[in-house]
């Protein structure tokens, strides 16, 4: 027997959400009834709304149709709720089967509740047929905590009407940094607006700073922490190649320091910007624009930096511990992968399908602009696995703002953001 009810959190806040979750612990769906005793129940949680939603509910509806002895459902958190309900959910012992987050959220899940380790649950065809870099940001401690159900990254958009405005070819956009330092300065000239645009200040997060900074940092042959996360790695010749990049962008007048959105405006010709926004511009686009691989330094590697959702299983108990390996097994194979990432178009997490002519095709044929991102994945980086890590974002951030606002030179701005993120992680 298969009941599936889609709970919806309201921001009435927590108490209506501890009637909802009590009701889930004593296995009555909310829609009033009782699913048969062999049933195993599967609860989900993800932030996810609009079409997301729809396609993942359906998705799980056709799991859930043709699975005997399991009864799935799922909860929609907000995204500003998600870890505080996942904590309170851990206080009342009513933790959701699955759990799908923020990437960066999954150190911090791991120490809300006790992660099954994926490793041993899922078929090993599954797990080596992933992005390795959306795997081993799953790896902590030798459990595999988590593994990915989507991705993105961050590539070169540009407006192709501000490029030919400027005589410059908007089929051939730059793939150097000393070329978006040239076209940058002649697209001034020519339209007296910036080349192109970089998130220069640090804001509430520093995130949107940090992660557009690491792509250029791993470009140029650094890392930002060292492998064991102890401490920042970023104050290295790499790093003053990166930062001094940024710096160059700023002075010359092709980037401007202030708020993140001109290029989304059309007030600056390119940004680094991720692969969602494709499929948010394309029903009706603010520009003619295009995208490309993110340029990199002369003699450096490709690079971008990863984003997406990961899911994570609580070890409540045995039983649905399994199912819902099973579920994730299932949603990671090729036919559903294909789907989902052609329904939303989020990006492939697995090699076969990223690689795949089945898909490369609906690309080329529906959504070319995401081209340029899939193949990016075969490069691409994933941010520290260390629950510290919004804490060494922000004070990352707020030291290297000061050298893009001109208040410090390079060098001791990367030194002071160093002293600041040793800091963090020292105490803990």
């Amino acid at each position: 027997m298969h009941r599936r009810t889609r709970w919806f959190s309201v921001a009435a806040g927590l108490a209506v959400a501890s009637v909802a979750l009590a009701g889930c612990s004593s296995g009555t769906s909310s829609a009033g009834g009782t699913g048969a005793a062999k049933d195993v129940k599967v609860e989900i949680w993800n932030y996810w709304d609009g079409a997301n939603a729809d396609a993942f509910d359906a998705m799980v509806k056709t799991y859930d149709e043709q699975t005997d002895g399991v009864t799935i459902t799922t909860a929609t958190i907000p995204n500003a709720d998600f870890l505080t309900k996942l904590r309170a959910s851990a206080s009342s012992k009513t933790l959701p089967t699955i759990a799908i987050g923020d990437l960066v959220w999954v150190p911090q899940i791991n120490q809300i509740g006790s992660l099954a380790d994926l490793k041993g649950a899922l078929p090993s065809e599954v797990l080596s047929d992933i992005n390795p870099a959306l795997v081993s940001f799953g790896s902590i401690d030798g459990k595999q905590v988590s593994v990915p159900v989507s991705a993105n990254n961050l590539a070169f958009m540009y407006n192709r009407t501000l490029y030919t405005q400027a005589g410059l070819d908007p089929s051939s956009p730059p793939t150097t940094w000393d070329q978006v330092l040239s076209t940058g300065k002649t697209i001034l000239e020519k339209t007296g607006k910036p080349g192109y645009e970089l998130f220069t200040q640090a804001g509430d997060s520093g995130e949107g700073l940090t992660w557009n900074f690491q792509v250029n940092l791993w470009q140029a042959g650094g890392q930002f922490l060292t492998p064991d996360n102890s401490a920042a790695a970023f104050n290295t010749a790499a790093g003053k190649k990166a930062l001094q990049y940024w710096v160059d962008l700023i002075t010359s007048g092709v980037s401007p320091y202030g708020a993140w959105g001109a290029f989304e405006k059309g007030e600056a010709a390119a940004a680094q910007e991720g692969s969602w926004m494709v499929g948010i511009w394309a029903p009706d686009p603010p520009f003619d624009f295009g995208v490309a691989k993110v340029p990199a330094p002369t003699g450096g590697v490709a690079a971008t930096n990863l984003g997406g959702e990961q899911a994570m299983v609580f070890a409540n108990d045995e039983a649905s511990t399994k199912a819902a390996a099973d579920f994730l097994a299932w949603f990671l194979q090729p036919a559903q992968v294909t789907s989902w990432s052609e329904k939303t178009g989020m990006l492939p997490v697995t090699n076969s399908v990223a690689t795949s002519a089945d898909y490369l095709g609906w690309v080329d044929k529906e959504q070319p602009r995401l081209r340029p991102y899939v193949e990016q994945m075969a490069d691409a980086h994933a941010r520290p696995n260390t629950p510290l890590y919004p804490a060494i974002s922000l004070a990352f951030a707020q030291q290297i703002e000061k050298a893009l606002a001109g208040e410090v030179g390079v060098d001791e701005a990367l030194a002071n953001a160093e002293k600041a993120v040793n800091q963090v992680i020292a105490q803990g």
